[in-house]
């Protein structure tokens, strides 16, 4: 077990090199002039060789990849062109936000998704079995940012229920301290009693938290109803029938948990793609995360912050597939 993790870590390390190169020489190719933007467009000849200097751009391409790997070893991922800070306290600073989104996107992909996926594969072929694959086929093919417009239409222009964008009203940021302990907006209010910020934070969640989350509970609900069909056609599900165990108690404490490894899979992967796709959600909603430091970087190309942040995505989408292969791999019924 303790090899086979090794094993996958290291190949998780190659899997992320190679991300690392290949990014890192895509955006040095695109031209982009980055030596304008750090010393301004008013800058003299001298002040942009100085900047060339700074950012390390009078030394060859290979020279360059091999310091800042070198500094990525360091935990340094450069600074941003637009407002020269570093690309790590950026992060910082706006990853709580959309981790907020994530996390809940993906309770509600466990809450929703798995027992969609159970009384699908239990009522096989009814009604309620066409209408949970109705929606989760439905929910996998939206585009995103076509869903995000249609709620903004709906619930913001039509009933006016929620409101358009944002993470707190107006009101709420003049007449209340918002509370900065973790950076999640909803622990925070809890943690500090505020529950009239909380209900502000909540509603604003609200239409961009469902929009990213249809996606993986339809993912969820597809694969674990797939299969739970598969196992409960097995011998030893016939059989428990035989004995006369209820359909509930195979279904519950035998099939399902031996289908548990598949659905930890499709949970991991449909998070790692939920935490990608809500960054153009972010953008719809004016929701203040990452996806708006990314857009802004994409649009002023700020190669720095393009890779940092492509950095961050395929470091969370390797850190959910070897926790996916750790839980399949503890199934004593695999061959590792």
């Amino acid at each position: 077990m303790i090899k086979y993790i090794i094993k996958r870590i290291l190949s998780s390390l190659i899997v992320l090199l190679g991300v690392v190169t290949i990014t890192f020489f895509i955006a040095r190719v695109i031209p982009s002039n980055p030596e304008v933007k750090w010393a301004g467009q008013r800058a003299t000849a001298e002040q942009l060789q100085a900047a060339r200097e700074e950012l390390g751009l009078d030394k060859s391409l290979p020279e360059q990849y091999i310091i800042y790997l070198k500094d990525l070893l360091h935990g340094d991922l450069g600074d941003s062109l637009n407002n020269h800070q570093p690309i790590s306290s950026e992060l910082r600073r706006y990853t709580p936000a959309t981790l907020e989104l994530v996390l809940l996107a993906f309770l509600l992909a466990i809450i929703i998704g798995i027992p969609l996926g159970i009384y699908s594969a239990k009522k096989k072929d009814r009604l309620l079995d066409h209408i949970s694959r109705f929606f989760s086929i439905g929910a996998v093919s939206l585009p995103t940012f076509w869903v995000a417009l249609f709620f903004q239409l709906i619930f913001y222009k039509t009933l006016q229920w929620l409101p358009i964008g944002g993470r707190l009203s107006i009101e709420a940021t003049i007449f209340e301290t918002v509370p900065n302990i973790t950076g999640m907006l909803l622990l925070d209010s809890l943690l500090t009693g505020k529950f009239s910020l909380f209900a502000d934070a909540l509603q604003h969640i609200i239409l961009p938290c469902v929009t990213i989350s249809l996606y993986p509970i339809g993912l969820v609900a597809r694969m674990t109803r797939s299969a739970l069909l598969e196992i409960l056609g097995e011998d030893y599900i016939t059989a428990g029938h035989s004995y006369g165990l209820s359909d509930v108690k195979m279904l519950w404490k035998y099939a399902l948990k031996n289908s548990l490894g598949t659905t930890a899979t499709d949970v991991a992967l449909s998070m790692g793609y939920t935490l990608t796709d809500t960054f153009l959600v972010e953008a719809i909603f004016s929701w203040p995360g990452i996806g708006g430091y990314i857009s802004s970087a994409v649009t002023t190309l700020d190669y720095p912050a393009i890779i940092g942040v492509t950095l961050f995505g395929a470091t969370c989408y390797i850190i959910l597939n070897l926790i996916a292969d750790i839980i399949i791999a503890s199934d004593p019924r695999v061959r590792l």
